[in-house]
């Protein structure tokens, strides 16, 4: 079996050449359109010197051109970089240079930026913007005329950079389609038998239209928009975040499917359908991935849309998936982090890389289908993999309880973790805690340093705009949430709560500015 990125977006093609697959704004293409297209822009781009292994730099918002680009590449057997749209020059130099980039498709918009970093990255030979991509592909063929391709081939997703500079995550590509791209059933957590066993699939449902909110610069965006046309199925994309855009899109392609990531997308979109009166009758499924989706914000959902069922799913770049939960109308809610049901291989180890009992808390290990490591460093690879019972884990820094009855508890990166006086608290169970209050729109937790605790909890709050600032009521219901010494002391109120383009948390903002201006509120001594 090939199990390559093209190879499975080439099956749907021939299943499906006339169907939709993907639409932005006023414009859309069927799957036969983006395969010609994807085509020619591979040909133009072997004529720059791109091929098997080259790292092509993506620095653009979502488009049908971000979607067939990447296509492209990975027909090369090339491999394409994230590249944030958010950075400045400083931040490009370390990527491009980190990441070997010898090619760059961007937005005319960041030429400037692109001008400025160039002379200082000798590896990166040609560009092109996605403006001028219709002119490259005039005149190449449309054929589908490439090497045969390997399961060995990689792909490579860039972190973040939440708490520290961005490294390139690799995986083989059969290995990332089996934890993200749909090649295990996220429901039955059973394989798929052979790699045309979507396009089948697609031919039973007869293609769903599903809507992806985040960026494709972030691997949850990526997979929702790969895993739809590996099924024959519609990927929705907005060009930048906007909750009214979303259900404008809604509305118009009849979407059925909405992927987003966590709070920070999700509280708007429905507060915009409260206000808009948007048509949300042809949505079957809200489906989160990567971020805190709290108990408070699923209620609105469920509140509104009785019949939509919700999906959390909690994982990482480096392990995928690592489980999956399902909420429905008259679910009962919990607060804290997701509880969800364990995926295939999965784990929750001690410190000494040992299943811990139920009730205990561990580390979140994943087997099977794991990276090969950080691309050009070793040494923190060597840091993320342990050996249990002869097998290979990669264990991320994710933290979980493990329930009475096998499923998991998510609570939060271990290297954002408050230690407060000897006792360990997660940011994302105090954010959902907060969050929960009537008057908080978003939050971001983190840890300040305490002379007598070591660090003390505090949180950035950004209110609801019609909301009165009443600490005392909040610190009241946070103590009716969690137990005293998981409540934030110090509060900081902003206009509004620091995050990446993905909508993912963006802690070193909401550090900084705790650093540099004083807090809002203070609680007395700490409680009991």
């Amino acid at each position: 079996m090939a199990l390559t990125i093209a190879d499975l977006f080439e099956h749907a093609v021939d299943l499906f050449p006339e169907r939709v697959a993907v639409a932005c704004g006023d414009r859309s293409l069927t799957f036969a359109e983006l395969e010609a297209g994807a085509n020619q822009l591979a040909h133009y781009l072997a004529e720059q010197g791109v091929g098997k292994g080259s790292h092509v730099g993506l620095y653009a918002t979502n488009s049908i051109e971000a979607i067939e680009t990447m296509i492209a590449v990975y027909k090369l057997r090339a491999v394409p970089i994230n590249v944030n749209y958010r950075y400045v020059e400083n931040e490009l130099r370390y990527l491009f240079d980190n990441a070997d980039i010898v090619a760059l498709v961007h937005e005319d918009s960041y030429s400037d930026r692109v001008a400025a970093v160039r002379p200082d990255v000798p590896t990166l030979t040609a560009t092109l913007t996605i403006e001028g991509i219709d002119a490259a592909k005039s005149g190449r063929s449309a054929e589908r005329d490439f090497d045969e391709r390997s399961p060995d081939d990689l792909y490579i997703l860039y972190t973040g950079g939440t708490t520290g500079s961005p490294k390139g995550v690799m995986w083989r590509q059969a290995d990332i389609w089996r934890v993200l791209g749909g090649g295990i059933d996220f429901l039955s957590g059973q394989p798929l038998p052979d790699e045309w066993a979507q396009s089948r699939q697609g031919q039973v449902t007869g293609g769903l239209t599903r809507l992806a909110c985040a960026p494709l610069i972030h691997g949850a965006a990526q997979w929702a928009a790969l895993a739809a046309l590996f099924a024959g199925d519609t990927v929705v994309l907005v060009p930048k975040f906007d909750p009214h855009d979303v259900w404008r899109a809604i509305e118009r392609h009849r979407v059925k499917v909405v992927t987003l990531v966590g709070d920070a997308m999700a509280r708007p979109i429905i507060e915009a359908l409260h206000v808009g009166g948007y048509d949300a009758s042809s949505l079957l499924a809200i489906s989160s991935h990567a971020a805190l989706f709290s108990g408070a914000v699923k209620q609105q959902y469920l509140d509104a849309l009785p019949n939509v069922v919700i999906t959390d799913a909690i994982g990482s770049s480096e392990s995928g998936f690592n489980g999956i939960g399902m909420v429905a109308k008259g679910a009962e809610s919990s607060p804290g982090g997701p509880r969800v049901r364990r995926g295939p291989d999965v784990l929750v180890i001690d410190d000494d890389a040992r299943p811990v009992e139920v009730g205990e808390t561990g580390r979140l290990a994943r087997g099977g289908h794991v990276p090969l490591g950080y691309y050009k460093d070793p040494e923190k690879s060597a840091t993320i993999f342990v050996e249990i019972d002869g097998k290979r884990y990669v264990v991320p820094g994710d933290y979980a309880r493990l329930e009475d009855d096998g499923t998991i508890t998510l609570l939060g990166r271990g290297n954002m973790c408050v230690n407060t006086g000897g006792e360990k608290v997660f940011p994302e169970e105090v954010e959902s805690a907060l969050k929960s209050h009537p008057s908080v729109f978003d939050a971001l937790v983190i840890g300040i340093p305490d002379e007598r605790l070591g660090q003390r909890v505090a949180a950035v709050v950004q209110l609801r705009p019609d909301a009165e600032a009443d600490f005392a009521a909040l610190d009241a219901h946070v103590h009716t949430e969690l137990a005293g010494y998981k409540a934030p002391r110090s509060l900081w109120v902003v206009d509004e709560v620091g995050r990446l383009p993905s909508g993912k948390p963006d802690y070193r903002w909401a550090k900084a500015h705790a650093a540099d201006n004083a807090p809002t509120w203070a609680a007395a001594p700490a409680r009991a």
